[in-house]
C-alpha cells in the first residue's frame, strides 16, 4: 500500500484559502469613518494608488489628496474624501487608516 504524497503549502497560501477579510479601521482626527471587515482598499499615497486586498503584505505609507474607496464584506462601496493621513497594513490582516479630511 502507497502512502499518499504529501502536499506543502505557506502559512501565505494557506491564510488566502481560508479567505479571512481584513479587518479595516480609518480614523479621521474627528470621528471614527469606519470600522469592520472589508476586501478591499484603494487610496491614493506620494508613491501612487494602491489596492489592499485579503493578506496584503506589510506595509506603512502615506496618504494624499484624493478619494478613498472601501468595499465591505457586503460588497458595500464606502467613499472619504482625503487630504492626508497615513496607511498602516499590518501582519494579521489588519488595515489601519488615520486621515485627514
Amino acid at each position: 500500500m502507497k502512502c499518499p504524497k504529501r502536499i506543502f503549502i505557506s502559512k501565505v497560501a494557506l491564510k488566502r484559502l481560508l479567505k479571512n477579510n481584513m479587518k479595516l479601521s480609518m480614523y479621521s482626527l474627528k470621528k471614527i469613518l469606519f470600522v469592520g471587515q472589508a476586501e478591499l482598499l484603494s487610496c491614493k499615497t506620494t508613491m501612487g494608488e494602491i489596492t489592499v486586498l485579503d493578506n496584503h503584505e506589510t506595509f506603512i505609507g502615506v496618504l494624499t489628496t484624493g478619494v478613498a474607496k472601501i468595499v465591505d464584506t457586503q460588497k458595500q462601496e464606502h467613499f472619504f474624501e482625503i487630504k492626508s493621513g497615513f496607511l498602516e497594513v499590518r501582519e494579521g490582516n489588519e488595515v489601519r487608516c488615520i486621515v485627514e479630511q
